[in-house]
């Protein structure tokens, strides 16, 4: 039987910003959601993230429409990781064709659930985590300066932190013809809850943070709707992009009282 998901989403400007360069696409029929946050100021941004999300659920589309309902698997991530490849070219293509010579580029996170796998496709430093019992693990790794300093040894943890080169990244989509791109697969249990975002919300929430309200909050509408309260609450100085995603069977229930997560983030 195929996996049924419940899914929230919210996307905001944040307290800083004047435009929302964050954009995100939700595919329930073919269980795919998608997200990029853009870059290049201005509408650039905006223009390349709404176009990498659209292409990628388009092209999913399509690819479901010429394969056996029933594909599972790595043909799954094998069509999700040509679809952020169709994104690069896309916006790559774009950013050529405008007169002004501006750079547009946006990082992008696809998830897709086929039967008891999430296939995994990234590029930039939005992030996808997993939360499963007292397990809250981050499936995707960072295209970031700064991260890749944490890999190499060369920065701690903290530095990274705290570095004013976290904004850096080394992969992005769009900025080259060609781009690599990250795929996983994981297995994806009754009692998971999974969350995509940008990191207008991992760079004010902390990990621990986070998870609390995941595991607090029943209905993956409230739980996306709370963190970017919170990721504002604390500052909101990017755009701010949240979804959670859910067994369907999970899902539906009463939200519980928020009053102790309150207390969590003064």
């Amino acid at each position: 039987m195929p996996v049924q998901i419940e899914f929230g989403a919210r996307t905001d400007t944040g307290c800083v910003r004047q435009n929302n360069e964050d954009a995100y696409g939700l595919a329930p029929d073919l269980n795919l959601f998608v997200l990029s946050d853009g870059m290049g100021g201005l509408t650039c941004g905006e223009i390349a993230s709404s176009l990498a999300v659209d292409t990628i659920i388009t092209y999913c589309r399509e690819a479901e429409s010429h394969q056996a309902s029933a594909e599972e698997g790595s043909c799954i991530s094998e069509h999700l990781a040509e679809a952020v490849r169709r994104a690069n070219q896309a916006v790559h293509q774009l950013a050529e064709q405008d007169p002004s010579g501006k750079q547009m580029g946006a990082t992008v996170v696809a998830v897709r659930f086929a039967g008891e796998r999430m296939s995994i496709a990234h590029i930039g430093d939005s992030r996808v985590y997993r939360l499963r019992g007292d397990d809250f693990e981050q499936l995707t790794d960072d295209h970031s300066f700064v991260e890749e300093q944490v890999r190499l040894g060369r920065m701690t943890r903290q530095e990274a932190g705290t570095s004013t080169m976290q904004n850096v990244l080394v992969r992005a989509l769009g900025v080259d013809s060609d781009v690599e791109v990250d795929v996983s697969e994981e297995l994806f249990s009754d009692n998971d809850t999974v969350l995509l975002c940008s990191d207008g919300l991992t760079r004010e929430l902390t990990d621990d943070q986070i998870a609390a309200v995941l595991r607090e909050t029943d209905r993956p509408e409230a739980a996306a709707s709370h963190l970017v309260d919170f990721a504002k609450q604390a500052g909101g100085a990017d755009n701010i992009t949240a979804i959670v995603l859910r067994p369907h069977s999970r899902s539906g229930g009463v939200g519980r009282w928020l009053g102790n997560l309150r207390h969590w983030f003064r």
